[in-house]
């Protein structure tokens, strides 16, 4: 019972091999990120076989959109995870207390927001992207709901962070995997049984992230003998809000240039038509499980490096960041050997429609390579950030995604214009965000060694 008990305690990765403590920490998100990715996965299988193909196009060109509006949530969870693990590392339970106080405020205002920004903006925004007429309807369906019940995908994401920054892992798997049977149950009820369309996928994803939320929160406030969950703490206290805000805007910023080019090189893509649209949103769910161990490590090595960071143990961060980019780089260059060879099956599970899987794995091949070289980048910007080094990170991302992929992206399609593709090859889009990764990883190490991050820690210097 003892033994179960510390499975789900916070974990001290200040001590002990650091390659054991890696992957003890990175095995159940990994599991978590796969629950996640079928998570997502659902609904795009659901609306493609009980709906059709232009529903599955019309779940994939809300996403840009809804990536855009998440941004607020991707800083205060980025901002806490460094913060609460810098604190854990360095034993600071005081200063630990009112950081997590904060992302639960925080988060409330957040949610508040894009409650109240989302539904307006949704219609504007899909009709400013050329969203065919045959998929608007349900494009705005799926988003509005989506934003309406944001909270507890807001406090899942944000909660299941700051659990991670304490070494708990498991807890936030666990919550995940409920979340994931509830949803694909909930979409299979109300497409399949209710005829509810792409809404019922939406609210079935509401109402199963609510539920992951709630259990987070039950979790926290179960934790008492690690920090004080009380009023006083939630109070938005100046010092803390800021150094919040300071660490997690980068990462914030980051997402949401992630999003804006993704919304530019979606309108790039929906002048493809809809069978290219559809074919996108299967290689990008398909993308999710190949990128798994990447954001997987990247996390992972964000918790370790800050609480060594905040323990005072550098020289630990330098192995740590060694053996844990090595593995990362194994993994994804296996999981990304198995999509290769069986990707073509996980594509039928999305579609009957033989051309769209034929086109679809046409686009996957393409961006095999770059799995790889997002290993090194995820893995290396994740010490970065877990030194408090957010900034580094946001510039890289910027140059790769704005400077590098919008242009490449439409300078191809332009180039590779021809009676047979009037609007350029479909493969322009990929093709440059290839690239992108690829020099992403180049410029990730180049600062990674150059080392500026490692001065960026600030547990114990107040």
């Amino acid at each position: 019972m003892a033994k179960f008990k510390e499975m789900f305690a916070p974990r001290d990765m200040t001590e002990g091999k650091p390659w054991k403590r890696i992957v003890e920490f990175a095995i159940p998100m990994l599991i978590g990120n796969i629950a996640q990715q079928f998570y997502n996965t659902a609904d795009s299988i659901i609306v493609g076989k009980y709906v059709g193909d232009n529903a599955l196009a019309a779940v994939g060109s809300a996403s840009p959109i809804l990536n855009l509006l998440l941004v607020l949530f991707v800083g205060i969870s980025t901002g806490a995870g460094i913060m609460v693990a810098q604190y854990f590392g360095a034993k600071d339970r005081k200063k630990l207390s009112h950081t997590i106080g904060i992302c639960i405020s925080l988060t409330a205002i957040a949610s508040i927001i894009i409650m109240i920004i989302g539904p307006i903006v949704t219609r504007p925004l899909l009709s400013f992207l050329n969203t065919p007429s045959t998929i608007i309807n349900w494009c705005a369906d799926y988003l509005i709901i989506y934003f309406i019940g944001i909270a507890g995908f807001a406090y899942y994401n944000i909660l299941s962070g700051v659990l991670r920054g304490l070494g708990d892992s498991i807890s936030a798997l666990v919550f995940l995997l409920i979340s994931t049977v509830l949803n694909v149950g909930l979409d299979i009820w109300f497409v399949a049984g209710f005829n509810m369309g792409v809404a019922g996928v939406a609210l079935a994803t509401v109402i199963a992230q609510g539920v992951s939320a709630v259990l987070c929160i039950i979790k926290l406030v179960k934790m008492s003998n690690t920090f004080d969950l009380s009023l006083k703490m939630l109070k938005l206290d100046k010092k803390y809000t800021i150094r919040l805000i300071k660490l997690g805007l980068p990462s914030g910023l980051t997402q949401a240039i992630f999003s804006l080019a993704m919304i530019v090189v979606q309108s790039l893509t929906n002048s493809f038509g809809e069978m290219v649209i559809a074919a996108s949103v299967i290689v990008m769910r398909v993308d999710g499980f190949a990128m798994m161990p990447n954001f997987t490590f990247g996390s992972a090595m964000t918790t370790y490096a800050g609480q060594n960071i905040g323990a005072k143990k550098i020289d630990r961060v330098y192995k740590g960041t060694k053996d844990g980019t090595i593995i990362a780089v194994g993994v994804s260059t296996f999981i990304t050997i198995l999509i290769l060879i069986f990707g073509k099956y996980l594509m039928r599970v999305f579609t009957d429609t033989a051309e769209l899987v034929d086109l679809s794995m046409h686009m996957m091949r393409i961006l095999a390579l770059g799995y790889i070289a997002v290993a090194v980048t995820q893995s290396l910007s994740g010490v970065m950030r877990g030194a408090g080094d957010t900034m580094t990170p946001m510039w890289i991302s910027l140059i790769t995604t704005v400077v590098l992929r919008v242009p490449t992206a439409y300078g191809i399609a332009y180039l590779t214009r021809s009676e047979s593709y009037p609007t350029g090859r479909p493969e322009s889009t990929f093709i440059s965000l290839l690239v992108s990764w690829i020099l992403g990883a180049v410029i990730t190490t180049i600062f990674y060694k150059k080392g500026a991050w490692r001065k960026k820690g600030f547990a114990g210097k107040e």
